[in-house]
């Protein structure tokens, strides 16, 4: 049985094991109800769970310096906002 690029939603329930084995295979779909396309099936990008040393440092390179006061700063008004909170003040 051949699975071509678009498939009706009838197709898509009777025979979901098959397109979605396809789709981890790498395939798309468009999905059709009564002849408009209403969704696409697509396959997942992979992430790459390993990142090489020189790849962390020259993206740390690139990271924006943080203001650690602003930080700290935002971090006492939730703080304060969640025990006002806590106490139904």
């Amino acid at each position: 049985m051949s699975l071509g690029g678009e498939i009706n939603q009838r197709d898509l329930r009777a025979r979901s094991r098959e397109i979605m084995d396809a789709v981890a295979a790498g395939r798309s779909f468009t999905v059709t109800r009564h002849g408009s396309q209403i969704g696409s099936l697509v396959p997942l990008r992979h992430v790459r769970r390993f990142v090489s040393r020189d790849d962390f440092a020259a993206t740390s390179d690139r990271a924006p310096t943080p203001d650690l006061d602003a930080f700290r700063a935002d971090q006492d008004a939730s703080m304060e906002q969640g025990l006002t909170g806590a106490l139904g003040a």
